[in-house]
């Protein structure tokens, strides 16, 4: 997973960077909130960022409310880091659009456990995403096509990509059809009378 790491602080961001390579993350370092939004708006987004809240350009909470009023590709999960450790500087912060707050100087378990929050929220907004996207589904039988170009049934793709569970039942208009239907071949012939081949 990439994380884009936003401070002027040099030293802070070299620990930082180096503390996030040593557990496995492609790391993007960049020293101004500009710099951050250009790669925030790039081809290759970070899918979680940690800002400062004092940086030439836009500072953090500047950043965090442009992030907020974009629609970007993909959602920025975004931490704010900051030496600030008042109440209404947190209450700020949360407000202009972080989704977390954490206190310089960073302590790694916390900044850990609140990248595992992260992670977890990207991960339940890409299911939600990718059930409320446009699905591809056949006019005729109703049939979805899933990403390796098959077509299966509407019940199969939800399955796979949610926790839903199907209970079928049949709707009065569909009940009413079948019944005209039933209605109409008449009684089943008895097993004696049908006819020898």
């Amino acid at each position: 997973m990439r994380i884009l790491i936003a401070d002027d602080d040099r030293m802070s961001t070299l620990m930082l960077a180096r503390t996030l390579e040593q557990w496995g993350y492609d790391v993007v370092v960049v020293y101004d909130g500009v710099a951050a939004w250009e790669c925030i708006v790039s081809d290759d987004p970070p899918a979680l960022a940690i800002l400062d809240w004092m940086m030439p350009g836009l500072d953090g909470i500047e950043l965090c409310t442009r992030i907020r009023a974009t629609t970007l590709k993909t959602p920025v999960y975004v931490i704010l880091l900051t030496a600030r450790t008042g109440r209404q500087d947190l209450v700020a912060g949360l407000e202009a659009g972080a989704d977390d707050y954490l206190t310089k100087p960073f302590d790694p378990l916390e900044l850990r456990a609140r990248i595992h929050v992260g992670l977890r929220t990207i991960s339940l907004i890409a299911s939600v995403k990718r059930l409320t996207g446009m699905l591809p589904i056949c006019a005729y039988c109703k049939r979805i096509r899933s990403d390796k170009d098959y077509w299966e049934q509407v019940e199969g793709y939800i399955s796979q990509h949610s926790d839903a569970v199907f209970s079928h039942g049949i709707c009065p208009d569909c009940l009413a059809k079948q019944m005209a239907e039933l209605d109409s071949a008449g009684p089943p012939e008895p097993p004696g009378n049908q006819p020898r081949r």
